[in-house]
């Protein structure tokens, strides 16, 4: 390894997580104010993750890549989230999976407004707000369409929504451009729980949560950065 190499505490260049995509999801959260500044690796103890390149076997292997030091990364969308509370202020969060909103064991009722134009009234279980990376994790599960990360968008989904003579939805995922934001405004009353990666969020006092894809983007060092349709091969399709 190179002598100009050093392991700090504060301040990385190139950040290391070992465990699952949930520990990468963690570490880029407590980074999520350096992202100009800092890269990402994942080493993964289990079966390949989507934010993981390497297993642990392969240690060796990643610390001569280390040697061969580069700079070289890419990039994927994140999601820009703002949450406001019934006395006007707001919280400002990062997502590089998803965002949910739901009501429990209630019907949720909210009005979704795209660029600003009424889009629909909504009623079920909630919403799903997704990153291209993000859509194959909850989203896939509530019938959300897998979206490759170099389109620069975000996904809306339903989560089992009301669709009757009274009630009516689109009924199906919708892509967003990143010239488009999403606002969610809660018309049903009591607490709703809003989730944002692993972070969960329960208040009564939201009254709107509003979406675009963010400035910011994470990068990840692009050793060997694996072909996005091999992890989905992977993770979905391939028999052991």
């Amino acid at each position: 390894m190179k002598d100009d190499l050093e392991i700090v505490d504060r301040d990385p260049q190139l950040v290391i997580t070992i465990g699952g995509d949930g520990t990468l999801l963690s570490a880029f959260h407590r980074y999520s104010h350096r992202l100009d500044e800092v890269r990402f690796l994942g080493v993964h103890t289990g079966h390949l993750g989507f934010y993981t390149d390497w297993r642990d076997y392969e240690l060796p292997e990643l610390v001569n890549s280390l040697s061969d030091e580069q700079g070289k990364s890419v990039s994927y969308p994140l999601l820009d989230i703002v949450v406001t509370s019934a006395d006007g202020q707001h919280q400002h969060f990062l997502a590089l999976n998803e965002s949910t909103i739901r009501k429990g064991s209630r019907t949720m009722v909210a009005d979704v407004y795209i660029k600003e134009e009424l889009f629909e009234r909504f009623r079920g279980d909630g919403l799903s707000i997704s990153t291209p990376t993000g859509s194959t994790a909850y989203n896939k599960s509530v019938g959300g369409a897998v979206v490759h990360p170099s389109i620069n968008a975000m996904q809306l989904a339903e989560i089992a929504s009301l669709n009757n003579r009274v009630f009516r939805t689109l009924g199906s995922p919708s892509i967003i451009g990143s010239h488009e934001w999403i606002d969610v405004q809660l018309k049903s009353s009591g607490e709703h729980l809003i989730t944002i990666d692993q972070l969960d969020i329960n208040s009564k006092e939201v009254v709107s949560i509003k979406y675009k894809i963010a400035d910011e983007r994470i990068h990840f060092a692009s050793y060997r950065h694996m072909h996005f349709w091999h992890r989905v091969k992977d993770a979905f399709i391939r028999e052991d």
